[in-house]
């Protein structure tokens, strides 16, 4: 049964679908939904809940399209808290860069005319092709959003009703009341009272919690690893040590700034999810800071057909087969990333890292206050379209690139948002100076989320492809997964062991935080000067 295939009206489609049921498969939450015709509820399809008999059954490919056949959400199961479907960060076509910006919050922020034209299509036919692929069009999509962001906020925290329909997106308290008793058959207070007992209700001084879902096993120690050696001091931090690490970041969202904490899982401690804590300046921008960090921590992908695919390579298999769990880290913001991947250009990640610092010391937006080691928002492209860049401390001819992407950025001429079209944005990133295949392609996996792409030039590629006999011309086969691919390559290339806390790791980590230390301070220096 294929993982990442659509619902539709096949009677094979849904008869498998429905075997998923029975067997409560927590493979394919997220990938469809199932509603039940004698009791007006829809479920995932890993309900713990009797399975229905199969005639009563019906198929969804969003929890939208079961809301408007006027089913609602079981207080069981939560459908609404799954994680999203990997095929929508696979898509390329422009059913899938819609639902990646109506994730991200466009709907709210710019209505529908703005997702049109962020597409480049008229309103009516993204309504036309959202209907005919997904069940539901943009409204609902964005109504079924703001239902469950209300959702969190009524349990999470002790909010005012009316506080929190504005903060959901709601245009007023009437439609709040009205889209929760839809989808949950209950009223904002009755929703609140049903509270799971490990929440208490709190103030949002105190951050909202949030428990970011993913489907199958998930690598937390890689990919905290791999942040933790990329953290720019002043706009991200690690604390904590391993297996207990929390990684923390500003985030630049449309109403202001914020501050994301995310709990590493430890081996064994059970359940699917990472424990996040986001510090808004504004509450609205709940849905827009869950979704950016999701990308970060890619965690719709669906591993299951990852390893399906790549497994089915003789030379490729067995280091898929050593990494349950892969993933491959994305973006919290497109254009920081676009400006951090010039800045580690030939250089070495250690070196890219104390750049950033420097940039972020030189450039960076303050917070009102500290909280602990972060102090600034990344600098946005505006800011670093105008700026000398001296303070950095790279060659001028980087410098002009850098300056130059941050003014394709600001201007437009450059789009990276969740629905850019990527093979658009690679093509105006490739006509930048100083911007060449392998920064174009890093961006494009990165800020664009693509799951498929192979940077063939890449050093490390080639030299893990060599360390485990894995012919790059069979990359062909991997698709659409061929950025999972290159990730076990990067670590093929690695000598065994290397990146774990041994003491010469130590030592190197300590060495490089005082450089970045000394840089940091130096540009602050010179800038009070």
């Amino acid at each position: 049964m294929p993982h990442s295939g659509g619902v539709t009206s096949d009677t094979t489609d849904e008869d498998s679908r429905y075997e998923a049921v029975c067997s409560r498969d927590a493979r394919f939450d997220g990938e469809f939904f199932f509603a039940v015709a004698t009791t007006g509820i829809y479920c995932r399809p890993s309900c713990p809940a009797v399975t229905p008999k199969r005639r009563n059954v019906r198929f969804f490919r969003t929890a939208a399209a079961a809301q408007g056949s006027g089913f609602r959400a079981c207080r069981r199961c939560r459908p609404d808290a799954v994680p999203g479907s990997a095929a929508w960060n696979a898509r390329a076509d422009v059913v899938g860069r819609a639902m990646r910006l109506i994730a991200d919050g466009v709907v709210d922020r710019e209505g529908v005319a703005g997702l049109a034209g962020r597409l480049g299509y008229s309103a009516r036919q993204v309504q036309r092709q959202l209907n005919a692929e997904v069940g539901a069009g943009p409204i609902a999509l964005a109504r079924a959003q703001r239902a469950h962001t209300a959702r969190i906020l009524l349990q999470t925290t002790d909010m005012q009703a009316a506080e929190i329909a504005f903060a959901a997106g709601f245009a007023s308290v009437r439609q709040f009341n009205d889209t929760v008793r839809e989808v949950y058959a209950l009223t904002p207070t009755g929703l609140r009272q049903t509270r799971p007992a490990r929440h208490t209700a709190a103030g949002t001084a105190a951050g909202v919690p949030l428990r970011l879902s993913y489907r199958g096993p998930y690598d937390t120690g890689r990919v905290f690893d791999y942040l933790a050696a990329r953290a720019i001091p002043g706009a991200e931090e690690m604390t904590g040590t391993r297996g207990r690490r929390v990684y923390r970041r500003t985030l630049r969202l449309p109403h202001g700034p914020a501050v994301a904490e995310v709990e590493e899982a430890a081996p064994g401690r059970g359940g699917d999810w990472l424990e996040c804590r986001l510090h808004l300046t504004a509450l609205r921008d709940l849905t827009t800071g869950t979704h950016r960090v999701r990308r970060l921590f890619d965690l719709d992908a669906d591993p299951y057909a990852v390893a399906e695919r790549l497994s089915a390579d003789p030379a490729m298999g067995a280091l898929a087969r050593a990494r349950p769990g892969l993933r491959a880290p994305g973006a919290a913001d497109p254009h920081e990333l676009a400006v951090r991947a010039v800045l580690g250009q030939q250089v070495s990640v250690a070196a890219g890292r104390r750049l950033g610092a420097a940039l972020v010391a030189a450039h960076g937006e303050p917070l009102a206050g500290p909280s602990g080691g972060l102090t600034h928002l990344f600098p946005d492209a505006d800011t670093l379209a105008g700026a000398s860049l001296e303070a950095v401390g790279m060659p001028r001819a980087r410098r002009e690139t850098l300056r130059g992407l941050a003014r394709a950025l600001a201007v437009g001429e450059v789009a990276l948002d969740p629905g850019a079209d990527r093979d658009g944005a690679e093509k105006d990133l490739l006509a930048l100076r100083g911007i060449g295949p392998w920064t174009a392609g890093y961006i494009r996996m990165r800020a664009l989320g693509d799951p498929d792409v192979l940077l063939e030039g890449d050093v490390a590629v080639r030299a893990g492809a060599a360390r485990a006999g894995v012919p790059l011309e069979d990359a062909e086969g991997w698709r659409p997964w061929r950025t999972y691919a290159m990730h076990l390559l990067w670590s093929a290339g690695r000598p065994e062991g290397r990146g774990n806390a041994t003491s010469e790791s130590r030592r190197t980590s300590v060495r490089n935080h005082r450089r970045i230390t000394d840089v940091t301070e130096s540009v602050r220096k010179g800038k009070d000067r």
